[in-house]
């Protein structure tokens, strides 16, 4: 799989790697900005902003109860995480996807996130396994009432308590969170149009496979995950939601 990785891709990489350390840093020193980062980061990830509508830096202050300051300081971050564009002091948004963008990126999780899983698995004790069991019954929930807001983030949920186990990693969760910033907004878009019924819950795999111990049953679970998401967004690809 390294060996698929284009050099576009390891630029990618070593850039937010870059980005995720400076945000680590700068979450130490300015909690208000941090706080607002975090929560805007959180709302792309579980698209909650669409692409290609335009972002009001005042309708977000005044949404958080905050000054402008610390959303535009946000906002250039996520900038310069890829997951916003600003193209002037009134134009900021989400941008559309395009496929060779898309096909990076899950590129990109195919490497890192079956490799999280499996560093993280000797950290899962009982506690993490009884989170992991109460997303993943939130998951289902979701999945048969078809609210694609709750699958959206309690997928994000299961995924990162696997991920964040132990404690021991904080740069790579914090890259994979990089790109789920990134397609996050197109996903909301592609559920909003399938629905959840197309889903394919791919966690209690995962969860046999912690159950086992088995690193390689983890980590075909997490493949698997990803294969679905890409799957889902070609099934679609009549819609528009992909930009050529």
């Amino acid at each position: 799989m390294v060996a698929e990785v284009r050099a576009g891709s390891r630029r990618r990489i070593a850039a937010t790697v870059a980005t995720a350390a400076q945000a680590l840093a700068e979450t130490e020193t300015s909690p208000l900005h941090a706080s607002v980062y975090e929560d805007l980061r959180q709302r792309l990830i579980t698209g909650k902003i669409a692409p290609g509508v335009t972002i009001s830096t005042r309708g977000l202050a005044q949404q958080l109860g905050v000054s402008q300051m610390p959303v535009r300081d946000a906002l250039s971050r996520l900038a310069a995480e890829g997951a916003v564009e600003i193209r002037s002091k009134r134009k900021i948004m989400v941008p559309r996807m395009t496929t060779e963008r898309l096909d990076e990126i899950m590129r990109c999780r195919m490497l890192l996130e079956p490799e999280a899983a499996v560093q993280a698995l000797p950290y899962i004790d009982a506690s993490v396994v009884r989170q992991l069991k109460a997303a993943d019954a939130a998951v289902n929930a979701a999945l048969e009432t078809g609210d694609v807001n709750d699958y959206m983030e309690n997928n994000f949920r299961f995924h990162f308590l696997i991920y964040r186990a132990g404690g021991r990693s904080v740069i790579l969760p914090r890259l994979i969170e990089t790109l789920w910033l990134q397609f996050g907004p197109l996903m909301r878009v592609v559920y909003g149009r399938v629905g959840t019924v197309a889903l394919v819950d791919q966690h209690a795999l995962a969860m046999e496979a912690i159950a086992r111990r088995d690193a390689d049953g983890l980590r075909a679970a997490v493949q698997a995950d990803i294969a679905d998401g890409v799957n889902l967004v070609a099934a679609d690809a009549q819609g528009g939601a992909l930009d050529d």
